[in-house]
């Protein structure tokens, strides 16, 4: 009797798909680095990365971080000194060093996970419905994955069926939007007003958003592509397990059967 595997490669739920697969540590400390959270919910670690992210947040607001930057952009830093709030930035550095070296050790020990989840070849379930929802493996374009993401970030998510962190990108980037005044500063540049454009949007939210968009269509296109490839893996057991009996004869062309 065989034994049960003990480890899953994929979870399949009416909200998304959870899966173990290889991952760069040096790419996952990158995103941890550019925005903490963002490595942890590349590694599917959910809980951890919304809770780092919202740290994020709100330690940034409170120590002024963002406004700082930009004068220190423009060369203004007496202004910059005056903004930061010394107060909250000793908070700020260890929960951004440990995002960074948490996801690289995450992502080197699931990566060793996923290797023993594979040799176990455990069963995967491929199909999942009720009442409100149904989901299943299938394959998906990337591209157009991640052009749903560069229209709007969020749809990319939805196009993967990843119901949380579609919300949680979406709703996001329309508060930051909305925050920042984003729309009304495009919508003056695009009517040639410029000095209007840069008086109307908060410098301190937008900031925010080039990481999240970015963020958003990396996101799509990795899982996306990896979800192809649990597609592939899934067929390949499926097939091996229902259809490929270990002691059935191929057939034998006529050569193969006079020696030829």
């Amino acid at each position: 009797m065989g034994t049960k595997p003990r480890r899953q490669i994929a979870f399949l739920s009416l909200l998304g798909i959870t899966q173990l697969h290889l991952r760069n540590p040096l790419i996952m400390m990158w995103w941890s680095a550019a925005f903490p959270g963002f490595g942890h919910l590349l590694l599917s670690k959910y809980f951890r990365g919304f809770l780092l992210i919202g740290w994020e947040m709100f330690i940034n607001t409170q120590m002024h971080l963002n406004e700082a930057m930009v004068y220190t952009f423009i060369g203004h830093f007496e202004q910059a000194n005056d903004v930061i709030q010394l107060r909250w930035m000793s908070l700020y550095a260890p929960v951004y060093l440990f995002a960074i070296y948490d996801s690289y050790r995450t992502s080197i020990d699931l990566n060793h996970q996923y290797i023993l989840a594979k040799r176990e070849n455990a069963p995967i379930t491929a199909f999942k419905m009720a009442g409100m929802e149904i989901n299943y493996l299938d394959k998906r374009s990337p591209s157009l994955g991640v052009v749903w993401s560069l229209l709007m970030p969020g749809m990319g998510q939805l196009f993967t069926h990843r119901i949380i962190m579609a919300f949680f990108v979406l709703g996001n980037w329309i508060m930051l939007c909305y925050w920042s005044h984003l729309l009304e500063g495009i919508h003056f540049l695009i009517l040639g007003d410029l000095t209007r454009s840069a008086n109307v949007v908060t410098m301190h939210w937008i900031l925010f958003l080039p990481s999240i968009y970015g963020f958003a269509v990396y996101d799509t296109y990795v899982n996306t592509v990896e979800y192809n490839k649990l597609f592939d893996h899934e067929q390949a057991v499926m097939l091996k397990a229902d259809y490929q009996h270990p002691q059935f004869l191929f057939p034998q062309s006529p050569q193969q059967k006079g020696g030829g």
